[in-house]
């Protein structure tokens, strides 16, 4: 049995049987008992392992769906993650290839996509035991650098052979329009009065910088989205969560990513993705200036974008917190996410240049 999976939680369990008939000789392999499992790392989308068969006969699949509850508008779009995995794996191998978009929400409540199962190692904070449980500086120095290098690999991808260049629609207004969007979400998502967050909100409407050159976005690029070889933590096998890929300013891509990259001068925000304080880490200075190097883009303006990124990610908290605040989900892991949404709001503010 999978060791990176768990049992469906309380409420998330998916219908096996509906599951089974519905892809019955749509996919290879797809045929007799099927076991369900779920991938228990992630906080927004649900996402699950199919197990057809045993042994020699052994096939595995992935599925992923939508968070339950009300899910924010253009978020956690089934979709647009299936139209890019359909096709991005032809230039960019890190890509999972998704096989097959079901939009009936009458087989599981909600559209869904299935893909390919990829292994491999991810890494959230602390680092497993198998890459030295975070006092391995080598190993460590290695996950720092495939972030960045695999994200500056992407950005180099050409969308339109692809079919993704008009993936988003009027690249060149992209940050604007994020800006914007994860303004009004927050206060979608507000279950208290928050002065720092309204100031922040403000200070990215009155400082906005003009984009560079467009390119693909993951939106979500991170470590825990990634994973690593089981003998190499420097040799990235997968890179997932694609549900809000797009075309747009890439240093919102850097920013989101940088924006969780905290130093040893910073407090916590009770929220840790990455590993960034292990011995050996890259600095966030390091990260920016490697991302450069790869890249070839002027950095000048980075700044913003990390304070953006920031923001952005204590949105994100804020709306999971919200769903539990309302009672829309039970999952206990949520409760005090309202906490780290605020502590991470008052560091954006700190970050601002």
């Amino acid at each position: 049995m999978a060791t990176d999976t768990i049992e469906p939680r309380e409420g998330e369990a998916l219908d096996a049987e509906r599951v089974r008939s519905y892809l019955a000789g749509k996919l290879a392999g797809a045929e007799g008992h099927l076991e369900v499992r779920q991938f228990g790392g992630g906080h927004a989308n649900l996402t699950y392992c199919l197990r057809f068969g045993a042994g020699e006969d052994l096939v595995e699949y992935v599925l992923r769906r939508p968070p339950l509850g009300p899910v924010a508008p253009g978020s956690h779009d089934m979709t647009r993650e299936y139209r890019a995995l359909s096709v991005l794996y032809r230039a960019f191998p890190y890509a999972p290839r998704a096989f097959l978009l079901c939009e009936d929400e009458e087989v599981i409540g909600a559209p869904f996509f299935v893909m390919e199962r990829r292994g491999g190692v991810v890494v959230r904070n602390p680092i497993p035991d198998a890459f030295g449980g975070g006092a391995d500086a080598v190993a460590n120095r290695k996950l720092s650098e495939v972030v960045i290098d695999v994200l500056a690999e992407f950005h180099a991808v050409d969308p339109l052979p692809l079919g993704l260049d008009k993936l988003g629609r009027d690249p060149d207004a992209f940050l604007k329009r994020q800006v914007e969007g994860w303004s009004d979400r927050w206060e979608r998502a507000r279950t208290e009065d928050l002065g720092v967050a309204d100031e922040t909100s403000r200070w990215l409407l009155d400082n906005l910088p003009k984009s560079g050159q467009a390119t693909l976005l993951h939106n979500d690029w991170r470590l825990d989205n990634m994973a690593v070889a089981e003998d190499d933590p420097g040799r990235c096998v997968a890179v997932y969560d694609w549900d809000m890929c797009t075309v747009g300013d890439p240093l919102c891509d850097l920013g989101t990513l940088l924006s969780q990259w905290s130093g040893p001068e910073e407090a916590g925000a009770g929220f840790a993705p990455m590993p960034s304080t292990t011995p050996g880490f890259m600095s966030r200075r390091e990260a920016g200036l490697r991302y450069g190097e790869k890249s070839g883009r002027d950095l000048s303006l980075l700044p913003y974008y990390v304070v953006f990124g920031t923001f952005k990610m204590a949105v994100v908290l804020q709306q999971i917190y919200v769903r539990y605040h309302r009672g829309q989900t039970t999952d206990e892991r949520f409760a005090g996410m309202g906490s780290a949404a605020a502590q991470l709001f008052a560091i954006a503010a700190d970050r601002r240049p």
